[in-house]
């Protein structure tokens, strides 16, 4: 049971818009299949009232209205004519768990509460609506005193009950306390559906799953992203994936959907997975050690049942100062390219070179990585030393150039309109002092940015130049500063010439 919508929206600075709890209702029932959905508490708002009316429309016509759910809570009829009026069939009833929280936040007596809690089941009853009912802080209640727990469940095993939900309210279980609590309630009450509703503070909620699904919970509850209040709720995808892969379970989940569905609670909730997240994280399926690159260009050696195939997503393997020769192989194998052994060595130490500065590396970069290292060739009489520019919005650039020609030092200053021009200004005034060095006309100046949208992306900057007898030739420089991208062309140029 999926409870994004509802426990997931407690999630600090989360609130759905009535047309996005439509669409990811739509969503986790017809395309990524959950068994049954939690939407709202009943008589948040108006607002909330109208988005159950599209969910439970849309659920009827489509054939999913019972396995729309909504919150209620101890109160006879306001929360059941509530779910009425939304169009709602099922009232999952909010009661006390734990004896401490009735004595002590509904200043109630066990008794009391348990009366007010069939008055509000035969009355959703009599409605036509169905009921499950949560034990709110379940595990303390358990751990504090079983009685309290045992008693309100036996009075309640004959009022027609769906699903009795035990909720880690705090997330304060180990997985052997679930286990032992879990067990003995199943073994107490046989032919009762206990569901097990976890949350993570301790980071054990998926752990906690694997045991309460063991001792014989059946069913489990959890939310797109973790949300859910503090440290959340457990992970759909974490819990999708160990019940079928550790413990051999059959779910109807359509695994090839978790990431895009995924993806738009992170649009609509403005809370976004970290990228090591398992399952959903942007770096999980990377490989970034060329050994791992290696064993699997070799025979799949890193490969797991955990495939990215699954969730309609790829393998990758990160280039950068730990890539070796098999990562650049696989990257080149997925754009298409060949290259030498000899070409291969010069790309893959331009890379480690690039991820030493901490220059973030992708497979859209590395055309641009190619062209830049196979134009460069032999010893260099001009290299750049330094080149540092200023910018400002009103007024020309200014650009104070450090080179070296023939291993001399050469400084010059130039002004123009933008860096690359005041940096040609600069450069001119050091090659006029060398007859058989000179930076030809230039024709065309394109700089090309790999897809992505990244701002620190490396940009290639490709300069067509004019030479004798009507000649032409183009060179590129690959940086993150696109200017710095054209300098380097530029003295790719000079160098070619003057050999």
């Amino acid at each position: 049971m999926d409870t994004t919508l509802r426990d997931g929206e407690q999630t600090q600075g989360v609130s759905f818009a009535p047309s996005e709890k439509v669409s990811l209702a739509q969503a986790l029932l017809g395309r990524l299949n959950v068994d049954r959905i939690e939407v709202a508490s009943a008589g948040v708002s108006e607002g909330e009232q109208q988005a159950v009316k599209k969910i439970t429309s849309w659920a009827t016509e489509n054939g999913y209205l019972d396995a729309v759910e909504v919150l209620g809570f101890v109160d006879v009829n306001r929360s059941v004519d509530w779910i009425v009026g939304a169009g709602g069939k099922v009232i999952n009833l909010l009661a006390k768990g734990s004896e401490h929280h009735c004595l002590t936040q509904l200043r109630q007596q066990p008794k009391q509460h348990l009366e007010r809690v069939k008055q509000t089941i035969d009355y959703a009853q009599e409605r036509g609506v169905s009921v499950n009912v949560y034990l709110e802080d379940w595990s303390n209640g358990y751990k504090d005193k079983p009685g309290y727990v045992y008693n309100f469940v036996n009075e309640l095993k004959d009022c027609g009950v769906g699903h009795f939900m035990l909720p880690d309210t705090l997330g304060v279980m180990s997985p052997a306390e679930v286990s032992a609590a879990i067990s003995d309630m199943v073994g107490r009450f046989p032919g009762l559906q206990f569901d097990f509703h976890p949350h993570n503070d301790y980071g054990l909620a998926t752990a906690n799953v694997m045991a309460a699904v063991e001792a014989g919970a059946s069913s489990i509850h959890c939310t797109i992203n973790c949300l859910g209040e503090r440290a959340g709720n457990a992970s759909l995808a974490e819990v999708s994936v160990v019940l079928r892969d550790k413990l051999g379970i059959e779910l109807n989940i359509d695994e090839k959907h978790i990431v895009d569905i995924s993806q738009m609670v992170e649009s609509f909730s403005g809370k976004f997975v970290a990228c090591n997240a398992p399952i959903l994280g942007t770096d999980v399926f990377t490989q970034t050690a060329g050994i791992h690159a290696d064993g699997d260009k070799k025979g799949d050696l890193y490969v797991t049942k955990l495939s990215p195939e699954r969730f309609a997503r790829k393998r990758t393997y990160a280039l950068g100062k730990l890539a070796g020769k098999a990562s650049l192989e696989q990257n080149l194998d997925a754009l298409g390219i060949k290259l030498s052994a000899e070409d291969q060595k010069k790309v893959l130490e331009k890379v480690i070179e690039l991820g030493d500065k901490k220059q973030i590396i992708t497979t859209d970069d590395l055309p641009f990585i190619i062209s830049d290292v196979l134009e460069t060739t032999g010893e260099e009489r001009v290299t750049l030393e330094d080149c540092q520019m200023i910018s400002n919005l009103q007024g020309n650039s200014k650009v104070d150039l450090h080179i070296l020609i023939d291993g001399k030092k050469h400084t010059a200053n130039g002004e123009g309109n933008g860096g690359y021009d005041a940096f040609t200004k600069a450069l001119d005034a050091i090659l006029i002092q060398y007859d058989d060095l000179e930076r030809p006309p230039l024709i065309d100046y394109q700089v090309h940015i790999p897809k992505g949208g990244r701002t620190n992306a490396l940009t290639e900057a490709a300069i067509t130049w004019e030479l004798e007898n009507g000649r032409k030739m183009t060179t590129r420089g690959v940086n993150s500063n696109q200017v710095v991208a054209a300098i380097q062309a530029t003295l790719k140029v000079i160098n070619s010439l003057a050999k």
